[in-house]
């Protein structure tokens, strides 16, 4: 059997059996809280290493080096915008969510934890957030097939796209039905690990069996576009001041989505103890920090050794998949690149149980069903998955230009999470007197800003609408809350309560 292959089958096995182990582990014990957020038991290692693994995709493995090795450190003010995102996300939001979320009624999901925040007797916020997580979601795990599937046949060319998005998709099912939350954060600490390994090993090799030769680096490639038949030309440039100012507020903006990100948040507010935090960022910090470092290497030394095998026919997606068939014996190179479907999976198996957990918490719950037995809701909440999971399949598997502007949603999907629940998020959490109603405003303000920027100002501007939503939104609930009566006493009290030193 080829070692591609045997890795590739011990890596499937391996993921869907931890599923399956915390479906028996847990059984005596099933729960909304542990089905959703682990029953609040996450240590610090995996708390940080499965927020980074659901947080950064195939893309980092894939889609950056790729975009470096023909453009250039131009390229890479996204990844230093997600950099600094995620820094300031563990530094300033993660144990101030986890002490708030368990003093707001120990809340379960994004939206409960919004709603208990203002100690509101209506549902309003809640039903706005789980729609849109739901709709958002689905997008977001449709998507993560399609990732999915481009590297499967990538690697394995005789697989049909069809067969190779089933395979990824059951098992990814496998492992967020039976397994919940511990289920997919053990995956993804261990799909974190992997990933790591991975961007770690391709550099150091590459360091110590080549001779590197930085004047292949001023050559000039162009291929063509399939999409569209354009010639592309590929000069790497000089560094990372080469961008516009556009392309450097845009790269920078996109850090603004990670305080809107409820797959992020939720690991946040799992961790076991707010004293765990720092541990935890210091974790999830160097591993984003080394990550990124690595797949800049990656492109750079792929410009060095591959620019002329790839560019040439567009193929600079390919540079991590390349290097690790040359460098690494057949079953390593296998592992490593079973680090790309663990990126994508990582990412789509955390989308799922948020948009479950959303629906079932947020709405099922408190407006279909309020006697609902913690039985009813965890199978509730199981059915919710596998609709999700069926509905992204046939969105990501359909062929009509409908599913494809679909899938173009997904990057604006980052845009509208960060504009519409940032500022409110932020705000929440340092602004003792935000009320309910400047919330309200918020997610509403900064999604309607983000769509009409999108839609009549992006293409003109260059500049990526979540930057004037979150902006937009920031305004909205700021306005709003100083125009409202100040909240109640009770309100004030819960927030200095949860604020205070007791990190237990």
């Amino acid at each position: 059997m080829n070692g591609e292959i045997l890795a590739f089958i011990v890596y499937f096995v391996a993921i869907v059996g931890v599923g399956i182990y915390f479906f028996f582990k847990e059984k005596g014990e099933a729960s909304q809280a542990n089905f959703f957020l682990g029953g609040r038991r996450m240590g610090p290692w995996v708390a940080a290493m499965s927020a980074q693994a659901s947080d950064m995709s195939a893309w980092l493995l894939m889609g950056l080096p790729g975009s470096i090795l023909a453009f250039g450190f131009g390229q890479m003010w996204i990844g230093i915008g997600l950099g600094l995102g995620t820094a300031a996300n563990w530094i300033f939001v993660a144990k101030r969510l986890r002490k708030l979320s368990s003093a707001a009624g120990d809340a379960i999901t994004v939206p409960q934890y919004l709603g208990n925040r203002f100690m509101a007797k209506s549902n309003t916020l809640q039903v706005i957030c789980a729609i849109i997580f739901f709709v958002c979601f689905t997008i977001y795990v449709a998507s993560a097939y399609v990732a999915g599937a481009s590297v499967f046949t990538a690697i394995f060319p005789s697989l049909s796209s069809q067969t190779a998005m089933l395979i990824f998709a059951l098992a990814m099912l496998l492992i967020t039905f039976f397994g919940g939350f511990k289920a997919v954060c053990w995956t993804d600490f261990f799909q974190g690990l992997l990933m790591f390994g991975a961007l770690m090993a391709v550099p150091i090799v590459i360091v110590i069996t080549k001779d590197l030769d930085t004047s292949a680096l001023s050559a000039i490639y162009t291929y063509q576009d399939a999409a569209s038949g354009q010639m592309v030309e590929c000069s790497f440039g000089s560094g990372v001041f080469d961008a516009s100012w556009q392309e450097i507020i845009t790269g920078l903006s996109w850090g603004l989505g990670y305080f809107g990100m409820p797959h992020i948040l939720v690991r946040f507010m799992s961790i076991e103890k707010p004293s765990m935090v720092k541990k935890s960022a210091t974790v999830a910090i160097i591993w984003v920090v080394c990550a990124l470092g690595c797949t800049c290497l990656i492109a750079y030394f792929g410009r060095m050794f591959l620019a002329e095998e790839l560019l040439t026919v567009g193929a600079q997606k390919m540079v991590f998949i390349t290097f690790a068939r040359q460098l690494f014996p057949s079953f390593i190179a296998g592992v490593l690149m079973a680090a790309i479907i663990a990126a994508s999976m990582s990412t789509a198996d955390s989308q799922l149980l948020v948009a479950s957990s959303s629906f079932t918490s947020d709405i099922y719950k408190p407006i279909l069903r309020k006697k609902a037995s913690e039985k009813e809701l965890l199978w509730v909440g199981r059915l919710i998955v596998v609709i999700v999971a069926v509905i992204a399949f046939f969105i990501a598997s359909s062929k009509g230009s409908g599913a494809q502007a679909i899938m173009n949603l997904v990057e604006n999907a980052w845009a509208g999470f960060g504009s519409s629940f940032g500022p409110v998020i932020l705000l929440s959490l340092f602004w003792r007197r935000f009320t309910y109603k400047g919330a309200i405003a918020g997610v509403l303000g900064g999604a309607i800003v983000d769509v009409l920027w999108l839609n009549f100002l992006a293409d003109s501007t260059g500049v990526y609408e979540l930057f004037p939503g979150f902006i937009a939104g920031l305004v909205c609930s700021v306005i709003v809350t100083l125009i409202d009566k100040a909240p109640a006493k009770e309100v004030t009290d819960l927030f200095d309560r949860a604020m205070s030193d007791d990190d237990e």
